[in-house]
């Protein structure tokens, strides 16, 4: 199979003042990704939807917008004026095609088609709680100097983050915010390290800061986020597990929608422009942007999703801000001629399509400026569910493989964390290995506190240590089946980027 170049790396060499919608204007086009799911037709049967109007971002535009949103039957809900995004609600079931004839928008979408109960993290499988006769059990193999469950944290010890600890814990100064489904802030492990000051519940695209809006609305079912922020910060207490960079701090920004669970852009954007504003130094993005796994650029709505999130990261990234994005769990070759899309819209029924990664974008994943993480297990080697890619991936870290056991006390290949509820437990997905990322970079940032994003990401680069593709055929679950080919060399390849993290080299 042909890799061509991938677009997402042409996109960077574009002045960041532009949109993505700009950027990727002069790319050629392509017949319909799919029979999509008209907005107009579901908001006859779902009445109000959501929609992103995206603008240029002069004071005169933003008025006469304004007024014709009203005029064509919306409600404004949020006005993101420094990057030209309203997020509004309408139940004309033309909105969408009236509004994208106005002078100055430039890209106008429905954010949603209809309800459906989902979830679009990045975790794989169900999570394995640790009950109270494995924490004891695992308690009694911990070290001198080692939190009473860190026997089990084998991810720690394969990028250097146990050793790095010790000569460089992180800074307070610095913080990493958990956009997902909220975070358990009274954790023990977490509570340390949580700035509530960062944090915001930014579900309907207007940020929330009072108190406790961040946490997790069924903390049974929304434990995701409080998982990832313990694997970047848990603190080194006595306590439990440890993260990556115990000594900076962590922010949660709830964006998960309460009735379905799913991440819709107006959400995500509400984050990044909050997170910026609110001097967070790193974003964690394990998930992907709700209801479309891929948002495809010849569609209108798909088309303005993708540009409404990615002027809300580049704003983040002007502002100083590095976002970090896992890969996704499908085993896809994002840099491949097609791909097979069964999932999307997943807030209705999925339709089948077909999608050139190349034109079609997993958001914010395959955003200019992002790093983007695949995932590992304890030997290694790419998880057998990690999304991979030639000139995607940039760097990889351990995200659990339960086909590969560790010689732990409780023999478990997932990641052990920090859950709701003053609980752990094991999760496995590259919703885990962005986090390990974000810890390495924080503690990157903590090393070099005037580094800007884009010299993170180039340190984040410099210090991965980077194993080659597989001599032999990849076969991840050991079914016998090949079920994915690695492209490129020991510098660079589609697998791992430049490599697996190193948080010991971060600090030396």
């Amino acid at each position: 199979m042909a890799h061509l170049r991938s677009r997402r790396r042409l996109a960077l060499a574009v002045p960041v003042v532009l949109s993505l919608t700009a950027s990727l204007g002069f790319l050629p086009s392509v017949a319909s990704a799919a029979p999509r799911v008209a907005a107009d037709a579901a908001a006859d049967s779902a009445g109000t939807l959501s929609y992103v109007v995206n603008t240029r971002t002069d004071h005169g535009t933003i008025a006469s917008v304004q007024r014709a949103i009203t005029a064509h039957g919306g409600t404004i809900v949020a006005t993101y004026a420094r990057i030209g995004v309203f997020v509004v609600h309408s139940a004309n079931p033309d909105f969408g095609k009236e509004i994208r004839e106005v002078r100055g928008v430039q890209s106008a979408g429905a954010t949603r088609t209809a309800p459906l109960s989902a979830a679009g993290t990045t975790e794989e499988g169900a999570v394995q709680y640790l009950s109270q006769a494995q924490a004891a059990q695992v308690t009694q193999g911990a070290a001198a100097g080692e939190e009473p469950l860190e026997a089990d944290q084998w991810d720690l010890r394969a990028i250097g983050a146990d050793k790095a600890a010790k000569t460089n814990p992180g800074s307070r100064n610095v913080t990493v915010a958990v956009i997902d489904t909220g975070v358990d802030d009274t954790h023990p492990d977490l509570a340390p390290n949580f700035s509530r000051s960062q944090s915001a519940n930014c579900v309907g695209g207007v940020a929330d800061t009072s108190e406790g809006a961040w946490r997790p609305y069924n903390p049974a079912e929304d434990y995701h986020g409080t998982h990832v922020a313990g694997e970047i910060a848990a603190a080194r207490n006595g306590i439990g597990v440890a993260g990556v960079a115990p000594g900076v701090k962590v922010a949660g920004i709830k964006v998960s929608d309460p009735k379905d669970g799913l991440f819709y852009p107006e959400n995500v954007v509400c984050a990044f422009v909050f997170a910026a504003d609110h001097g967070v130094e790193i974003t964690n993005n394990s998930y992907y942007v709700d209801p479309w796994l891929y948002n495809c650029m010849d569609d209108p709505d798909q088309r303005a999703i993708v540009d409404a999130v990615n002027r809300a990261q580049q704003y983040a990234q002007r502002k100083g801000t590095l976002n970090v994005a896992s890969a996704g769990n499908s085993n896809d070759d994002l840099d491949s001629d097609a791909l097979v899309d069964d999932s999307s819209p997943d807030d209705a029924t999925p339709v089948t399509r077909t999608i050139d990664p190349h034109e079609c974008f997993d958001v914010p994943t395959q955003l200019p400026g992002v790093v983007t993480v695949s995932a590992t297990g304890v030997t290694g080697a790419k998880s057998y569910y990690s999304s991979y890619g030639l000139g995607v991936v940039d760097v990889a870290a351990p995200g659990g493989d339960k086909y590969k056991i560790p010689d732990t006390p409780s023999k478990n290949g997932r990641i052990l964390s920090t859950m709701p509820n003053n609980q752990y437990g094991f999760l496995q997905g590259t919703s885990m290995a962005s986090p390990h990322v974000a810890g390495v970079a924080a503690l990157l940032k903590s090393a070099h506190p005037h580094a800007t994003p884009a010299q993170l990401r180039a340190l984040l680069k410099a210090q991965a240590d980077n194993p080659g593709c597989p001599a032999g055929p990849y076969d991840g679950d050991g079914d016998g089946v090949v079920d994915a080919t690695c492209v490129g060399g020991e510098r660079v390849n589609g697998f791992y980027g430049f490599g697996i993290v190193d948080a010991l080299r971060a600090v030396e």
